[in-house]
């Protein structure tokens, strides 16, 4: 029997059992598609013309990803045919391609010009989602596919060389967060963006990002007003090297000209009787006697070295005591200083109350033999949220670091019992994150804020990011206010950061699309700890295959690089972590003292990796290390 006759053992019909039965499964899945396409007709004719093939594919993606594909697609694999593995943008075409190759192998049938025709679609989805990609985030950069997105610090409004040179090394879109400063900075900021794209000859997107409702813990009792001067030790306890401690006016408080150890406010007309070489001497809060010497005296304070650790509170009597020639001795006392911050220190079985106000909470306290006496409390931002939770569901706090359960639901408080498992005291500040991923909440995506802000945004944003989006509900509503408020409504991104934004993820997708241009961003910290960390790479890829399949761009966001952009050396993981940003449309990168560097690093890794890879796809392109065999090698085996 010849090689290539039917039967024969490479011939891949012959060997797979059922085939015409995989011929009617695919059959079956498109006629289950252009089903649900027929009955979705009512919500289709509400679609935006630039996303009404989009969303009949997202529909036709839905209907296939209903059930478990693997065994089909090792099958189709084993045949040498399309396993389905890459039909997001287009999945009608992919299906129909396999569906004409498969009824060539049982029938014998050539395809016919109906279904080569189809196959024509395959560029389609792709060159839509390319098309809404540049229509929202602005045309990619020479070299690189993926657009760079950077959240401005304060210092931009004042700064405007550091709004050039990000735009100069790279940046595409501009995002301010509208959780900080005023109309006024993002005025600034834009106006700086304004006049770097008319210096460099290139465009960049404003994007706005509303602040949305922040769920966080509350204001703390102020801790005890007290500073801590100690000099370097080396690891037997001997001074290596004196505390620098800033004497400063305390009528006019200045900044020391470079880092202190410790800050002081003392009266000026004592202040300016200091000279180098007098010595500033003390009793400090434990009743030691200390003493400063003064090494530096400037017009804005003093310099003085401490070499022995002290204890200093307001109201502190400090006496001057004259170098040579100057016998006179003057005295004052340490001014006021912003107490010492307050944390709750919690450990495992810890009992956290949370109240429905936001009167400062407090650390526990104790009885002499270490027995509890109150529970540490805090209050909390949004107390309505505890009308809708209930006892046995999870609580979070400060990005996931604390993890709690509720145990019971009071009028005024909530009862939490602390379930990390960490070997030690983990704190808990004010103004820290709460999340409730078990708890159905009601609360809507924009607050009174938010609705102010809206006037700004519409006047000078391209594109505004709606926080904390949950229900279809969100999206309208924001979009029914954009309406109200001009002819031009920037295009709206959808924050995907809750467990219920991602379950809704399909219905919000199909009611954006209402509107000329939408995104989605997957905001990563909020979203880990709702969905559990665990599982955030499994949440964040159903997330991209969905908007692939909606031809909807999206912004790859949350602690990109932000090792390098906050301490000026990246993590390794990091790097890895900011290559899969190729498989977004955009990525964006926070604010940080090093955050040139980080645009510049990020630009690189995009460039680099965009011959390798493009969303699921790897790209084959020629290898360095294939270009020599080892068979080739001279060295003797």
């Amino acid at each position: 029997m010849s090689a290539t006759e039917p039967g024969s053992s490479n011939d891949p019909a012959a060997d797979t059992p059922g085939l015409e039965q995989i011929l009617a499964e695919l059959a079956g899945i498109r006629g289950d598609m252009l089903s649900n396409e027929s009955r979705a007709q009512r919500h289709l004719a509400e679609i935006h013309t630039n996303y009404r093939e989009s969303a009949r594919n997202l529909l036709h993606y839905l209907t296939l990803r209903r059930r478990d594909l693997r065994p089909l697609q090792r099958t189709l694999a084993a045949l040498g045919v399309s396993s389905l593995g890459r039909a997001e943008s287009n999945v009608l075409a992919s299906l129909d391609a396999v569906l004409s190759v498969l009824g060539h192998l049982v029938q014998g049938s050539r395809q016919t010009a109906a279904d080569e025709a189809r196959n024509v679609e395959f560029a389609r989805g792709e060159r839509l989602l390319a098309e809404h990609a540049d229509a929202l985030l602005g045309p990619v950069t020479p070299g690189r596919p993926v657009r760079i997105m950077v959240t401005m610090p304060s210092e931009a409004a004042d700064d405007y060389l550091l709004v050039h040179q990000l735009l100069q090394q790279g940046m595409d879109c501009m995002r301010i967060n509208c959780a900080h400063d005023d109309a006024a900075a993002w005025t600034r900021m834009i106006e700086h963006l304004k006049q770097a794209e008319r210096s460099l000859g290139r465009s960049c997107r404003v994007f706005m990002d509303l602040a949305g409702p922040k769920l966080r813990t509350g204001p703390l009792e102020p801790g005890p007003a007290v500073i801590r001067i100690h000099p370097g030790r080396d690891v037997y306890g001997r001074v290596t090297a004196p505390a620098r401690v800033w004497l400063g006016p305390e009528e006019s408080p200045r900044s020391p000209p470079s880092p202190a150890n410790a800050c002081l406010p003392v009266p000026s007309p004592w202040l300016a009787r200091l000279q180098v070489g007098d010595v500033v001497k003390f009793n400090d809060a434990r009743g030691s006697r200390r003493s400063f010497k003064v090494i530096d005296v400037t017009d804005r304070g003093c310099w003085t070295a401490a070499a022995r650790t002290a204890y200093i509170v307001p109201g502190t009597r400090l006496l001057q005591v004259s170098g040579e020639g100057r016998p006179d001795a003057r005295e004052c006392r340490v001014g006021t200083f912003t107490p010492k911050e307050s944390v709750i220190s919690l450990q495992k079985d810890d009992l956290l109350i949370v109240t429905r106000d936001l009167k400062p909470g407090r650390a526990a306290t104790y009885d002499g033999t270490g027995k509890l006496l109150t529970p540490a409390m805090i209050g909390c931002t949004i107390p309505e949220v505890f009308d809708h939770v209930r006892a046995g569901e999870s609580i979070w706090f400060d990005d996931g670091k604390i993890s709690g359960v509720i145990e019971k639901v009071e009028p005024s408080q909530v009862r939490v019992r602390i379930t990390q498992e960490y070997l030690r005291a983990v704190n808990l500040r004010a103004d820290k994150g709460i999340n409730l991923p078990d708890s159905e909440m009601c609360i809507a995506a924009m607050t009174d804020k938010d609705i102010e802000d809206l006037s700004f945004v519409v006047q000078h944003a391209d594109i505004v990011g709606l926080s904390f989006a949950n229900r279809a509900e969100d999206v309208a509503s924001l979009q029914r206010r954009l309406a109200n408020l001009g002819s031009r409504p920037p295009a709206i991104v959808l924050k995907i950061e809750t467990r219920r934004g991602f379950e809704s993820l399909p219905d919000m997708l199909l009611t954006a699309m209402r509107a000329p241009l939408c995104g989605v961003m997957i905001a990563r910290g909020d979203l880990a700890v709702e969905c559990g960390f665990e599982r955030l790479a499994e949440v964040q890829e159903e997330i991209l295959w969905l908007c692939e399949a909606a031809h909807v761009p999206v912004i790859w966001a949350t602690q990109v690089l932000e090792t390098l952009a906050k301490e000026g050396q990246p993590s390794r993981a990091e790097i890895s972590d900011a290559a899969m940003g190729l498989r977004a449309e955009c990525v964006m990168l926070n604010k940080g003292p090093y955050i040139l560097r980080a645009v510049r690093a990020l630009d690189d890794i995009l460039r680099r990796m965009h011959s390798h890879q493009a969303k699921k796809r790897s790209m084959l392109r020629a290898l360095r290390l294939a270009h020599t065999l080892p068979i080739e090698s001279d060295s003797p085996r």
